[in-house]
């Protein structure tokens, strides 16, 4: 299910998504980046990773622009996407690489 607001589309699933999510972000606002994946608003933290031992990944966005978000929480980039979805995708070119 999606759930839209001004500024971003959150994804309510409590588990990670094989592809990047695209999200406005806006300059000076500081976000939470689930890494978990059992936040029920993807890609953001509800805190629902207490007691995990993982821990958001906060950052302050430098401008407002379209982010590509990591949605399978394999990226060695946090928050953003790196292509790393691709192996769990059986190695394959999806379509966000296609434009």
């Amino acid at each position: 299910m999606l759930l839209k607001s001004a500024n971003s589309i959150q994804i309510m699933s409590s588990q990670p998504l094989n592809r990047p999510i695209a999200v406005t972000v806006e300059a000076g606002k500081t976000y939470r980046w689930c890494a978990c994946g059992k936040s029920s608003i993807q890609p953001w933290c509800d805190g629902a990773h207490v007691g995990s031992g993982i821990e958001p990944v906060i950052f302050t966005s430098e401008q407002t622009k379209t982010m590509y978000i990591c949605g399978c929480k394999k990226t060695h980039h946090a928050p953003k996407c790196d292509g790393s979805h691709q192996s769990l995708n059986d190695g394959g070119r999806d379509a966000y690489y296609r434009r």
